[in-house]
């Protein structure tokens, strides 16, 4: 990031009714769950509670559970002693003891592991803990807040979460809206970035306006304001001053646009076709063009699971013109070749069947021979034209002609 956290941006009901409870609930010290998809903000909730309550001076310790292995966040919890375990050189004081005072965010806290709820719900019921090789207890003031993106009732049903801590923990729930739920919020949040990161390098990139808003509106932003906050610094950087173009737009985000269209509004626009610029050097048209109907056409047959009917239906085409295009890429045999594939494999197997026909007649050969060691004299002869004989029938029941 080229700046601090962004404040909570946003007039949309939804976002003013969390500003109205962090009002409620930051003046008072009770337990609050941070709850909604990742990237809506609930550190800044966190955040916002604490710089409006009256531990604002002291610190806000902020933990992620599920970024600290499981065997080190007892001892990053609530500290070590020298000694308590390999690598604990030295005393260590935990985030518990360090945010005495002020408050302690428990980010992610669904992936703490069942040993240490435990020791959680006593930490929350009683202040009161022990750190790891110690048995002094140590008592601290700290206001406790988490959050989770997980549904910790259904975690609590499947018995991978304590029923005792999730109602410990959710005395003051807090639900964030995801970004697509408050939508209206979405020219305000990008104003509010741009100025931000603007004045972070010294840029001069301009709101977007017109159709290039109208994509970024219609986008669903599965990564809520965090996709939209590390978009607007990567145009800003990228772009340095200016507007915002329709090549600037990852594809990901015109292309909801685009399929929102009605057909005949620009459908063979910018929108629906990827940034091109010709090389001095000119190009191949054509290879060009069949690569991009290529493109479209397997994009139709991987959507629907290949069903050329629904394909060409996607496409607009008629059915036959799609299997003529498959059939010329090598993707559809015609019956004829379908044939010959069956001749070409009959024949080579005829030939396998020859070469064992004549490896086991050399086998015959090599013990006529050694047979006829035994009666030089006698029968030379008779082996030898045994063996001719053997290999000239052999060769014509094969059919291959084949005459040794």
């Amino acid at each position: 990031m080229l700046a601090n956290r962004s404040a909570l941006v946003g007039e949309s009901l939804a976002i003013q009714d969390v500003l109205k409870t962090i009002d409620k609930i930051s003046q008072t010290d009770s337990t609050v769950l941070i709850t909604g998809e990742s990237g809506v903000g609930k550190e800044l909730v966190a955040r916002a509670i604490h710089d409006k309550s009256a531990r604002a001076s002291k610190a806000l310790v902020v933990v992620n559970c599920a970024a600290i292995p499981a065997e080190l966040i007892e001892a990053e919890l609530f500290g070590h002693m020298k000694g308590a375990f390999t690598g604990a050189t030295q005393n260590r004081l935990g985030r518990f003891e360090a945010a005495h005072g002020g408050t302690i965010f428990l980010d992610e806290v669904g992936e703490l592991p069942m040993h240490l709820q435990a020791k959680l719900l006593r930490v929350i019921q009683t202040r009161q803990f022990e750190a790891v090789g110690s048995n002094k207890t140590i008592e601290v003031d700290v206001r406790i807040i988490s959050a989770t993106n997980r549904d910790l009732e259904s975690a609590v049903q499947k018995r991978e979460f304590r029923e005792d801590l999730y109602y410990r923990l959710n005395v003051i729930p807090v639900k964030i809206p995801s970004l697509r739920e408050r939508k209206t919020d979405i020219p305000a949040l990008i104003q509010h970035f741009i100025t931000q990161f603007n004045g972070a390098t010294g840029h001069t990139v301009e709101m977007p306006q017109g159709q290039i808003l109208d994509a970024l509106m219609a986008y669903d932003w599965p990564g809520n304001v965090r996709e939209l906050e590390n978009l607007i610094e990567r145009l800003v950087i990228l772009k340095g001053q200016g507007s915002v173009d329709l090549g600037d737009l990852p594809h990901r985000i015109f292309q909801k646009f685009a399929e929102g269209r009605p057909a005949g509004t620009g459908a063979m626009s910018e929108w629906e076709f990827p940034r091109m610029v010709l090389p001095t050097s000119g190009l191949d048209l054509k290879a060009i063009v069949e690569a991009f109907e290529n493109h479209l056409v397997d994009q139709a047959l991987a959507r629907t699971g290949n069903n050329k009917n629904r394909a060409s239906e996607l496409l607009q085409m008629n059915r036959t013109t799609l299997v003529e295009k498959l059939r010329k890429r090598g993707m559809i045999q015609t019956v004829g070749s379908r044939n010959r594939m069956r001749e070409d494999a009959a024949v080579a197997a005829g030939q396998m069947n020859d070469a064992v026909l004549l490896s086991s007649n050399a086998n015959n050969n090599n013990n006529n021979g050694n047979n006829g060691n035994k009666n030089v004299n006698g029968n030379s002869g008779n082996t030898t034209n045994a063996i001719n004989n053997n290999g000239a029938n052999n060769g014509r029941n094969s059919g291959t002609g084949i005459d040794l």
